[in-house]
């Protein structure tokens, strides 16, 4: 499960961008009209994904695809598309999709947070933690990109003066009670001489 290269990342979003209007009929990124656009029923298809996304993920990629052919425009629909393409080693198309939802959503750090963890599982450790960092710019106390950032800042020996004060945001309030323990063993290693 590798990216090999951030760059053939970045192509798919460029040519999804720069293509829409030529792409082929039927595409979800296929250009249409302001009137052609249903965000309702984007959303519809995406609620209705969310709650198979786990019990049946190929149903889930077809109602996120007619989501995002419904309106292109989807945000959540592109950030849940690239969660599928990424549990599934897609991890090229995964980063178009998780560009997509950035671009629109560019106050929520979730897609920065996937985007950042596709650059990981693809061995780009220096682009996955600037880009954790991007995320924690647009939403400090986000909790899940913490743990990720310190985690693969302390796995990777590239702690820097953050990664102390994250260790002990995360033994106080992180997600489950194993990150908390984790955190915490953590702090109590480095504060041995």
């Amino acid at each position: 499960m590798a990216i090999r290269n951030l760059v053939a990342s970045m192509l798919v979003v460029a040519a999804l961008l720069g293509g829409c209007s030529s792409s082929k009929p039927g595409s979800p990124y296929a250009g249409v009209s302001e009137a052609e656009r249903n965000p309702t029923e984007a959303d519809r298809l995406n609620q209705e994904a969310v709650a198979v996304i786990d019990s049946d993920p190929a149903k889930a990629e077809d109602l996120l695809r007619r989501a995002l052919g419904a309106d292109l425009y989807h945000a959540p629909a592109h950030n849940n598309l690239g969660t599928l393409l990424l549990q599934r080693g897609k991890l090229y198309e995964a980063a178009g999709e998780f560009e997509w939802a950035k671009k629109l959503m560019p106050g929520h750090p979730d897609p920065r947070m996937n985007l950042a963890l596709t650059l990981e599982v693809a061995g780009r450790t220096e682009e996955a933690i600037d880009t954790y960092r991007t995320a924690l710019e647009v939403y400090p106390e986000h909790i899940a990109t913490m743990q990720a950032l310190t985690r693969i800042q302390v796995r990777t020996g590239r702690s820097d003066a953050e990664t102390k004060k994250m260790l002990a945001e995360i033994a106080l309030r992180g997600e489950t009670e194993e990150w908390r323990k984790w955190a915490q063993g953590r702090l109590a290693t480095s504060a041995k001489p």
